[in-house]
């Protein structure tokens, strides 16, 4: 049998190649390397000029999977580039703006046909309920003294899953239940939606804002009438509207987020793929800018602050908002109403009931906490574990070692470790709060901004208390000839 395929030769240059030749069976057996014209001579002639010119190039591969680490949820991905996503969340305008914290936001779910393609799996449907729950969470943690209410789009025309509420646990009960019961079917129509939207919000007051959040995943609308007299209409009433679409751009619904936002065109976005869309649909947690002239004003607001009471086995009544019997409540401060939860309406005066912390956590969208920022190599000598959780920080010497072999060897150059690394990522692992000074690790700087919204750092700084102690130790025994801010000798 004739030899086709030549033997493999490993650990040879492109020289070497041209030394190495496939044999024929007229004039070699199989498996036996040929002899070249010139033998040795040109061998070593080339193995000498790969020797003058250096390495390979096929020598100085990167090795990019060795940078994959696997996650808890057990997908795979580059570090570097799982700490540029998270980054990414972060790095975005921090400027303190006038933001409406009383929200009134309507949830357009698609329920469509639309809904049952694949490109999402197991479904649209499926993960687009999994997100509307966890928007309903995140959107009452951000927003503890706001309503929402939910509709859906199906069969041509909109069908109210719940009224405006405060209460999450009700709103994700009803959600769930109607998502077991019904299966996406139809056309959509955005016209009946915004019109069920514009209805609902429009007794609302003027103090709060007023949002449509539509989830679109079709191409197309079944409307009634025109679907830009319903836009008309929701400008005059001051309706915001934004939408999430899941399958391509659509004309309408571009013009409806232009118009409705003060002709701001971020309002309507596409998802690329699931973390995309995820992102997308959380990011409307956020409250807008103050736009109106009507909403600038500084108005005042009446609001009840009530105790929690906890009354004996003996003395079980009803709650005003469910009627169902219970022991502990809320009672109204102005018409001695109980309710068993915060935040609501007392259902007998309307009086708005909240909690103080209610208020606190509504505070950190009017004043953000600052980005922090990448700390190079040059300052990170001073910090060797992050100030918050005490984990390790990266050594310098075995990164720039990092560094120098990517780069091929090519110098001590202490950028060549932060040249490959994506925007936002710090090449030391260490962000630094400006005001304080102190060094975080990533989840840390994940975690101060996305959950608590304070820096541990000027938290835990205590050096305004201690001036303000020396100033008044100083001013206690001025008589004795201690001048502020001098330490007192201590004899020996």
């Amino acid at each position: 049998m004739a030899d086709s395929d030549g033997e493999y030769v490993g650990d040879l240059s492109d020289d070497d190649l041209g030394d190495h030749r496939v044999t024929s069976a007229a004039d070699s057996t199989y498996g036996t390397r040929s002899k070249a014209k010139g033998g040795p001579k040109q061998k070593g002639d080339g193995r000498k000029a790969r020797n003058a010119r250096g390495k390979a190039v096929w020598e100085d591969i990167q090795r990019s999977w060795e940078d994959v680490v696997e996650g808890a949820d057990g997908l795979v991905s580059r570090e570097d580039h799982l700490q540029a996503e998270r980054r990414a969340r972060l790095l975005r305008d921090t400027t303190p703006l006038q933001r409406g914290i009383i929200r009134h936001l309507m949830l357009v779910l698609d329920m469509s046909f639309a809904m049952a393609e694949k490109d999402f799996l197991p479904n649209r449907h499926l993960v687009t309920i999994n997100y509307a729950v966890e928007f309903v969470r995140e959107y009452f943690e951000q927003n503890p003294i706001s309503q929402l209410g939910i509709l859906a789009m199906r069969d041509g025309i909109a069908v109210r899953i719940s009224d405006l509420a405060g209460n999450p646990a009700e709103l994700i009960e009803k959600l769930r239940e109607w998502a077991e019961q019904q299966e996406p079917l139809g056309n959509p129509s955005l016209q009946n939606a915004l019109e069920m939207c514009r209805g609902a919000l429009f007794h609302t007051p003027s103090h709060g804002t007023r949002e449509v959040l539509v989830i679109y995943g079709a191409l197309m609308s079944s409307d009634p009438g025109d679907i830009r007299d319903t836009v008309t209409s929701l400008i005059v009433d001051h309706i915001r509207v934004t939408i999430v679409g899941l399958a391509a751009q659509v004309a309408i619904c571009a013009e409806l987020c232009t118009r409705t936002n003060g002709g701001d065109d971020s309002k309507y976005a596409v998802a690329l793929h699931e973390q995309h869309f995820r992102e997308l649909f959380l990011s409307a947690t956020t409250p807008p800018v103050t736009l109106t002239t009507e909403q600038s004003n500084a108005s005042l607001l009446m609001m009840g602050f009530p105790s929690r009471t906890l009354a004996s086995r003996d003395h079980v009544s009803l709650c005003a908002c469910h009627n169902r019997p219970s022991r502990e409540g809320y009672t109204c401060t102005r018409c001695r109403t109980k309710v068993c939860r915060l935040p609501a309406e007392c259902p007998v005066c309307g009086l708005t009931l909240i909690l103080s912390t209610h208020l606190a956590r509504s505070y950190h969208h009017l004043f953000p906490l600052r980005s922090w920022v990448e700390v190079s190599w040059a300052d990170a000598a001073r910090s060797t574990v992050c100030y918050s959780c005490m984990a390790p920080f990266p050594i310098e010497s075995k990164a720039r070692l990092k560094g120098k072999g990517k780069a091929g060897g090519g110098g001590g150059d202490s950028g060549a470790v932060g040249s490959n690394m994506p925007k936002g990522v710090s090449e030391s692992g260490r962000y630094a709060c400006e005001a304080c000074g102190n060094h975080f690790c990533i989840d840390c700087d994940m975690y101060a901004h996305e959950i608590i919204h304070n820096c541990p750092g000027c938290q835990s700084d205590t050096r305004d208390s201690l001036a303000l102690a020396a100033d008044g130790d100083a001013g206690a025994y001025g008589a004795a000839g201690h001048a502020k801010g001098d330490a007192m000798a201590i004899d020996t």
